[in-house]
């Protein structure tokens, strides 16, 4: 199976706030996911990145991709 870590949009329209998920690549965006390990919301200033370290960190390791988003936003 390959795993993605991306961004799953919640919210509602014009106020969105996104998950960080782990999940298959094959399945939608917003579709089921293996775990959640963070959430980031835009809208605040400045923006809002939380998330677990050790959970990214284990899924990089097993062989996680993660999305050109979520690389930026966990970057610092």
């Amino acid at each position: 199976m390959a795993t993605v870590v991306r961004l799953t949009r919640m919210g509602r329209n014009k106020k969105p706030f996104y998950r960080i998920v782990v999940t298959d690549s094959r399945k939608r965006r917003d579709g089921g996911s293996i775990e959640s390990i963070g959430y980031y919301n835009p809208l605040t200033q400045p923006a809002t990145v939380k998330f677990d370290e050790q959970r990214l960190a284990y899924w990089k390791s097993v062989g996680a991709k993660l999305s050109d988003r979520v690389a930026k936003i966990t970057a610092n």
